[in-house]
């Protein structure tokens, strides 16, 4: 992250909290074109996630961590316009800001995991 007036690091802040808000009101009209396009292809998503952290149902994963990822890994997966290690550098950024104490390490494992998985494609 080059400053935390960035406008990518802005948007990707819009992004995150708007995810983290559908995570409790799936019913919450989306105001963000990339929420859009991220919910569209959250079982994907959601996939990725499972198969990079076995032993974290979605469920168990703190609900910011899980935007944070959501985001990442649809940039690093799907959208793939960033290189993956500015996406990857960016949500531990965003993990230290909004997460836990042990946030981003663990953001900073999975997505390690989905980037070495998806590389090749």
């Amino acid at each position: 992250m080059k400053s935390p007036n960035d406008p990518r690091h802005k948007a990707r802040e819009k992004v995150i909290k708007e995810l983290f808000g559908w995570e409790f009101n799936s019913q919450t009209q989306l105001k963000k074109e990339t929420v859009k396009k991220i919910i569209s292809e959250i079982k994907k998503i959601d996939k990725v996630i499972c198969q990079a952290a076995p032993e974290w149902p979605i469920e168990k994963i703190n609900k910011i961590d899980l935007a944070i990822l959501r985001l990442a890994v649809w940039e690093l997966i799907i959208l793939k316009k960033e290189p993956p290690k500015v996406i990857i550098d960016e949500a531990v950024e965003l993990a230290k800001i909004y997460g836990s104490e042990r946030s981003p390490a663990f953001i900073n494992g999975v997505l390690g995991t989905v980037f070495k998985d998806y590389q090749n494609e």
